[in-house]
């Protein structure tokens, strides 16, 4: 598709050189529209460019400039790629020129995925403030505790005072509920003058219900063809769907192109519905990395149904992501946390095998039966590196996907919080940490959402028959005490208290000694296919043994009781030649809370109850 020489993104207003401003909008079905302008006031006609296109220079135009769209006389609306929007998505559209900040970080050169910590942050809750600003003081904080890579949740305009994100209307408009698009930018440059890589949260399976106007540009956005989750499914593979895959490409780009992202992670890919030759996922991978420039980029994707597709390389017939969410893991983890595996949980039992599985082959289910969907669930990914497998047991869908928000650390013993930590955080899989978890938030955070009288009162209603799924939840007493996604006070009690740091300095000091462990081991920060196999100990106890180049570490995982082998016929467990095993990290460190750990090895094995232990060749020794 052929742009003006002078645009940098095929629709929205850009700035020229030689002044005034470029508009261009995609709206097929139309035969006249204009830009109206608030202030000079007036309205200028766009010229059709014959391919459903419309576009043209207002010179009266400019930075800042406040301005809507008519179309075939209906409207003004505000322009579907909008930069900004300061009034919310029913106000008008800002005009932003993105050169007027000036990056620092010309050196950066992106990040890979191999070695990441991954942060997930939600800008409205993780300070007091709420804001961009707020966040970019926290950056250095972050970095000296050993995060990597900060991930975003969706930033993309929405209606309301407060909400997750997941329902961005203004997919190129920055919210301007935590600031301005330079705010932004300054909060990116900032980190990677720390040496923190950033990638944003982006929704492109659906619209939310409020303040998208696509439709009155074009109706060709959007299909029947599919049936979606959570609303119309967006037209990637129809009718005139050129200019839709375009628009959302274009996006993808923007972002690590104008904000300096290092990447995006797209959310429930399994929406996003595409019979193309070239699938839309695929597409947007092409121009991120091409609108990167040199630098290294991450694309993470979410998808449920488990298609390993996705990360495979376009040769091998995949799309060419780098990493997938592993709800798997999570499943298990939590069910050995808390006992219980209800609702989704009812396919995982959090044994020790299941452990094992998950950190040898990412996914447990790979073509199985999965009896909570009575259908086969996921599809073989043997041979995908470690890496490719985000881990994580906290996120932001699975903290609020409970009666009261609570964090997993409330939910189980402090013994348990900690072994399980230590698992995720040492395991070859790339780790993830939901802001406030590295030292243990009280704050519960939940499921938040700003909408107009009759919609919060329907989005109240939905969020509640959801969790009905969950027998405890679906109890009239538990129903009745929800926290409503409406009230602001839901939001307002989900904001961290960072002066936990201090407070709970115990868990603040296993997080950070794991990441400094996982960071300078020269076996742990290893990430190869094969480098770690494990075996089943006990009911709830196992061991990972982790092969490295000169020298093996093993941890000893144990969610249940004190355990005493003897004999231990396993090999995994045999020392190096001619030497023994030593302590190296233990979860039951004084620091951390806990009571201490004796020798595991003499006369066979003791196994410590609810710890993870961390073992090592004594004197430097070789292991085989």
């Amino acid at each position: 598709m052929d742009r003006p020489p002078d645009r940098r993104l095929p629709v929205g207003a850009e700035l020229q050189p030689g002044g005034g401003v470029h508009f261009r909008v995609w709206a097929p079905q139309h035969r006249e529209v204009s830009v109206v302008l608030d202030e000079p006031p007036g309205e200028y006609p766009l010229r059709t460019e014959g391919d459903g296109y419309f576009s043209g220079s207002v010179g009266a135009a400019g930075v800042d400039t406040l301005y809507r769209l008519r179309v075939d006389g209906a409207g003004p609306f505000p322009d579907p790629a909008s930069r900004f929007q300061p009034d919310g998505p029913h106000g008008p559209s800002q005009v932003v020129d993105p050169g007027q900040f000036r990056w620092t970080d010309t050196h950066w050169r992106g990040v890979q995925l191999e070695g990441q910590v991954i942060y997930e942050m939600h800008f409205g809750t993780f300070t007091q403030a709420g804001t961009y600003e707020g966040a970019a003081r926290e950056l250095p904080e972050l970095a000296a505790a050993g995060i990597t890579v900060l991930e975003l949740m969706p930033v993309a305009d929405f209606p309301g005072q407060f909400g997750w994100g997941y329902d961005g209307v203004d997919l190129f408009a920055p919210t301007r509920l935590y600031g301005r698009p330079e705010d932004l930018r300054r909060l990116v440059d900032r980190a990677h003058s720390l040496g923190l890589g950033v990638i944003l949260d982006v929704v492109y399976n659906h619209f939310g219900p409020d303040g998208n106007y696509l439709k009155a540009f074009a109706k060709d956005y959007f299909t029947d063809k599919y049936k979606n989750e959570w609303g119309e499914a967006i037209n990637f593979d129809g009718s005139n769907a050129g200019p839709v895959r375009e628009f959302f490409a274009a996006n993808a780009a923007y972002w690590i192109e104008e904000f300096h992202f290092d990447g995006l992670r797209l959310d429930a890919t399994q929406q996003m519905f595409d019979d193309s030759p070239e699938h839309i996922l695929a597409m947007i991978a092409r121009r991120v990395r091409a609108a990167a420039r040199g630098r290294s980029t991450i694309l993470v994707a979410e998808n449920e149904v488990q298609h390993p597709k996705l990360v495979r390389s376009a040769d091998q017939g995949g799309y060419g992501l780098d990493a997938l969410w592993n709800d798997d893991f999570h499943h298990s983890a939590m069910v050995a946390l808390t006992g219980h595996n209800p609702a989704y949980y009812t396919d995982h039992r959090g044994t020790p095998q299941e452990f094992i599985s998950a950190i040898k082959w990412g996914y447990l289910y790979q073509g199985q039966w999965y009896a909570w969907q009575k259908k086969r669930r996921g599809q073989p990914a043997f041979g995908i590196k470690p890496a490719a497998f985000v881990n994580y047991f906290q996120n932001h869908d699975q903290i609020a996907n409970s009666a009261r928000g609570l964090r997993a650390h409330q939910l189980t013993s402090p013994g348990r919080f900690r072994a399980m930590t230590a698992l995720l955080l040492l395991a070859p899989s790339t780790p993830m940490l939901f802001q406030g978890e590295e030292f243990c938030a009280s704050s519960p955070f939940f499921f938040f959402a700003d909408h107009k009288p009759e919609l919060a009162k329907q989005v109240d209603q939905g969020r509640a028959t959801f969790l009905t799924q969950f027998p405890c939840i679906a109890l009239q007493e538990t129903r009745e005490n929800l926290a409503q996604p409406s009230d602001r006070a839901t939001f307002e009690r989900s904001k961290l208290d960072l002066a936990e740091r201090q407070t709970h300095q115990p868990a603040y000091a296993l997080h950070k000694d794991l990441l400094r462990l996982r960071r300078m081991d020269p076996v742990f920060k290893l990430q190869r296919v094969g480098g770690v196999d494990g075996a089943v100990l006990g009911p709830e106890a196992f061991v990972l043994r982790f092969f490295g180049t000169d020298e093996d570490r093993l941890l000893v995982v144990n969610f249940g009781r004190d355990l005493r082998l003897v004999p231990a016929p396993e090999p995994l467990l045999a020392p190096p030649e001619g030497g023994s095993w030593q302590l190296r990290w233990s979860s039951e460190d004084w620091r951390y809370g806990g009571d201490g750990t004796p020798s595991l090895e003499s006369e066979g094995w003791w196994i410590p109850g609810e710890a993870a232990v961390v073992l090592a060749p004594a004197n430097g020794g070789k292991t085989p």
